[in-house]
């Protein structure tokens, strides 16, 4: 999830959700700022011979060109150009915006419709869009919902066309863009050779192989309280053939007002934010933008559904709720399977 959630390791900001800590010495690093967060990559050349300064261009052509396409944020990229197409015509797009878009199909109908790239109108009615978040009355939320639905766009994988049922219906790639964002690095990486990295954006991470001194990368999952950076747990990544580690909260991206906490989290049948105790959720799957979509249709499901689908589907991942004042973790089966857990967690009847 498109979020700047950052915490500091060792000196070094790292994606705050996620983060690896410990590093050998012959990994090489290249960082910077993109996309309104920041990026580390960390690569195992063993000897390989690469010109880190064509690199970086290359990698930052790679942002630019993701960020020209799928920002929500500026208004020349092509899906702010789309959001304004009032039209039920069919309208060429990127190759980029029609995979994400039949992903985000995808997931939206194993999720019963609470994973929806078409809630932007409501992410802007409530002011999280532009940090200008206040509670809209009913009567705007009434009006917002008949415009909200992913059954009102429909895609075209081959022809690289969308087209609007609702010439109103507007789309907000924010859930996916950033995972999407991680696999185009990494492929990068991978074409030129190298095999043994780490790509972070935003906390978003991509891993393969492993760390310079031949152990597994290590990644810290943050634990889910606000304006705290502390570890609730480390998880060894011992597979390397490559896996994405994605972390969606509640516990960053939120305002309060009259005593009530109010998450970026919304959902799109009622227009409003989340209410249940789910605080985070992190996915593991071999392709990150599925992981990235995975991590914010579960947690918009809260602790017990959320649950119940992710193993259902087979996901791996740890999902974090509140109870009691305490928090608690439930693994879903498939990453209890992969790497020493703690049993499930028992969930109170609702």
């Amino acid at each position: 999830m498109m979020l700047p959630i950052l915490r500091r390791c060792g000196g070094l900001v790292l994606g705050a959700a996620l983060a690896a800590c410990q590093s050998g010495d012959s990994e090489t690093l290249l960082s910077g700022e993109v996309q309104g967060t920041t990026y580390h990559i960390k690569m195992v050349l063993d000897g390989l011979q690469v010109d880190q300064a064509d690199l970086r261009k290359a990698v930052d052509a790679v942002y630019n060109d993701i960020d020209l396409k799928l920002s929500n944020y500026r208004e020349d990229s092509e899906i702010s150009r789309l959001n304004r197409e009032a039209t039920t015509d069919w309208l060429t797009v990127s190759p980029e915006i029609a995979e994400l878009v039949d992903i985000a199909r995808r997931v939206h109908g194993k999720t019963e419709g609470c994973y929806d790239l078409t809630v932007k109108p409501l992410f802007d009615l409530w002011g999280f869009s532009r940090h200008q978040n206040r509670v809209p009355t009913d009567t705007e939320i009434a009006a917002v919902l008949p415009h909200i639905g992913m059954d009102k766009l429909e895609v075209d994988v081959p022809g690289r066309r969308l087209r609007k049922k609702d010439p109103t219906l507007r789309i907000d790639l924010s859930s996916i863009a950033q995972g999407y964002t991680v696999g185009r690095v990494a492929g990068l990486l991978e074409a030129k050779g190298i095999q043994n990295y780490l790509v972070e954006v935003g906390g978003e991470m991509q891993v393969k192989g492993r760390k310079a001194n031949g152990k597994p990368w290590r990644i810290a999952v943050e634990k889910p309280m606000p304006y705290t950076r502390e570890i609730e747990r480390i998880l060894d990544v011992h597979q390397t053939d490559g896996t994405a580690i994605m972390t969606s909260g509640t516990y960053r991206n939120f305002f309060e007002e009259g005593g009530k906490t109010y998450s970026h989290i919304l959902d799109p049948k009622t227009g409003r934010p989340v209410d249940h105790h789910l605080l985070s959720t992190t996915v593991l799957h071999p392709d990150p933008t599925w992981a990235d979509a995975w991590s914010t249709a579960l947690l918009c499901l809260g602790e017990q559904k959320g649950y119940a689908v992710a193993a259902e589907e087979g996901l791996k991942a740890l999902l974090i709720y509140g109870e009691s004042g305490e928090l608690k973790e439930r693994f879903t089966p498939a990453l209890g399977a992969e790497m020493p857990m703690p049993p499930a967690s028992p969930l109170p009847a609702q």
